[in-house]
């Protein structure tokens, strides 16, 4: 009886969603925003290649959020009379302009000083870019496919990337390799990108690549199956944190043992890294969902939904503000000319250790965008992609 009660009670809508989407987005600014990046704590940064730090959950647990979005969003529409062209247009309208956002942030600000130059050399792929993609082809499989099509879909895209990177050879280089520059993704993204296009920091390959789009979308659909378990009504609450927890634990298993033969890699999003980042994720979740939604324990919860219900707006424009800081030019103390942000940084320079420092400006960032959004929230402004 408790239990059909907890079942009846639990909400439409998850606001332990929001609040983990708003804790990835939070910690995605702090780890984008250092004031130093020759100054950061070992785990806000990127493993090296092979492995995974806390800094590289980030991303895969955000498009898995988005993939459990798309049930939540469209599990109406999915037997909509009439089919799904509308919903579809609508989502490719979504795309495009998540695509479109990703490419602005890639030339800003050069495209107005230097326009030509700008769109010669601008970054193709890109963390929006790739959001973009990993949510137009979840919501269409999610719209077109059955429950039982979406796993089968993504198990063989695990499997099938794997055979490709791990057993075709790579043009010159002649054999299949999973190192940065002569992998068969960072081929291909220079044969279609060409290097101008690609990551500025590497310009031989890109950890937004074509190819490890694939497997992101795998990510994307992992998000997609627990959404759909999650808002079944016919199973109580209880059972689906159980469910949840085991099925988390057994693909984290599953990757750590898939690791030893294809590591775990967030550059080239490699499959264990999809089962292994997948499960925790779908941990995390199953436990805000039973203390969040379940429990009501949320007093806590608002400084993260608040991040959660503007997660891109604040994304974009925490990649916006840093670049037009370091346009405006101020004098030094002495006497030379620094930019913006260097000069608003110095001051956390002045009295704290260079890591120190670096973290600091992290942190007065996100909790310079914490006050922004909570006015946001409170004046009902939701800006949405």
């Amino acid at each position: 009886m408790a239990q059909s009660q907890i079942a009846m009670d639990a909400p439409a809508r998850l606001l332990s969603l929001d609040f983990f989407r708003g804790a990835t987005v939070a910690a995605m600014i702090l780890v984008n925003n250092p004031g130093d990046w020759g100054n950061i704590y070992a785990p806000l940064e990127h493993a090296s290649w092979n492995g995974c730090t806390p800094t590289d959950l980030i991303f895969p647990f955000f498009l898995f959020i988005v993939g459990v979005s798309i049930a939540y969003a469209m599990g109406n529409k999915k037997t909509q009379f009439g089919g799904h062209g509308k919903t579809i247009l609508k989502a490719l309208k979504r795309a495009l302009i998540l695509f479109g956002l990703g490419l602005f942030l890639s030339l800003y600000p050069k495209v107005f000083t230097e326009p030509i130059e700008a769109f010669q050399n601008v970054r193709i792929p890109g963390v929006l870019q790739r959001i973009a993609v990993v949510f137009f082809f979840s919501a269409i499989l999610f719209l077109k496919s059955s429950e039982k099509n979406l796993f089968r879909i993504f198990v063989v895209i695990l499997a099938v990337y794997w055979a490709m990177m791990t057993f075709i050879p790579v043009p010159g280089v002649g054999y299949a390799n999973l190192e940065k520059e002569t992998n068969l993704g960072a081929w291909i993204d220079r044969s279609i990108f060409t290097e101008a296009h690609l990551w500025k920091a590497a310009k031989t390959w890109d950890p937004e690549g074509l190819l490890s789009t694939l497997p992101a979308i795998a990510t994307g659909l992992f998000g997609v199956l627990v959404g759909i378990y999650l808002k079944r009504k016919d199973i109580d609450p209880a059972t689906k944190i159980a469910w949840l927890f085991c099925s988390g634990t057994a693909a984290v298993a599953l990757g750590l043992i898939w690791d030893l033969q294809f590591p775990i890699n967030k550059s080239l999003w490699t499959s264990s890294f999809v089962l292994y980042t997948g499960g925790l994720a779908t941990i995390i979740l199953a436990f805000c969902f039973w203390i969040i939604d379940i429990q009501r324990y949320n007093r806590f919860t608002k400084p993260f939904v608040v991040y959660g219900v503007n997660a891109i707006t604040v994304f974009f424009l925490s990649g916006l503000i840093p670049r037009t800081l370091r346009m405006f030019s101020v004098k030094a103390a002495d006497g030379s000319e620094i930019s913006l942000q260097t000069w608003l940084y110095s001051g956390f320079t002045s009295f704290l250790s260079p890591i120190n420092a670096s973290l600091a400006w992290a942190i007065t960032f996100v909790l310079f965008w914490l006050v922004v959004l909570w006015v946001m929230y409170n004046k009902k402004i939701i800006i949405k992609v």
